[in-house]
């Protein structure tokens, strides 16, 4: 039985997020923990949010029918804007009680460049942040 009753799962549609899928999977497998997946279209122009919202709406059907498979109830919430400040306003008013997501590994100047969703969730958010590294990850 898992102890959480609902889990927002970051996804950014990469390699890293296969880890935390499995994980999110086996903690929530024989509960009724509700999922809920969520990924952040961040674009510039209107032919590139386009482009990105078809993509992820693809990728998030994806992920959903991965948990259906397994007889997790999930869910999908599609958002726009700057990554951190949106994930941080859906987690400060929903109901979750732990957030996972996946990370690339980088480390040095690429974590100061690419690691900036995770390093301010960590900062910014008071509920229970679950980070796991894909070993298979190249990102």
């Amino acid at each position: 039985m898992s102890p959480f009753s609902h889990i927002l799962v970051l996804v950014d549609c990469s390699s890293a997020d296969d880890a935390i899928f499995d994980l999110v999977i086996r903690l929530a497998d024989g509960s009724p923990t509700k999922v809920t997946l969520v990924h952040v279209v961040h674009s510039h122009t209107l032919d590139q949010d386009r482009a990105l919202k078809k993509q992820a709406v693809d990728c998030l059907g994806k992920v959903l029918e991965k948990f259906d498979g397994a007889g997790i109830e999930a869910d999908k919430l599609l958002l726009s804007g700057e990554p951190e400040t949106e994930l941080e306003k859906e987690i400060n008013k929903g109901d979750y009680d732990l957030i996972a997501m996946g990370t690339h590994g980088h480390k040095g100047f690429t974590d100061a460049l690419y690691g900036s969703v995770s390093r301010y969730l960590k900062h910014a958010v008071a509920v229970p942040l679950l980070m796991v590294k894909n070993s298979k990850s190249n990102d």
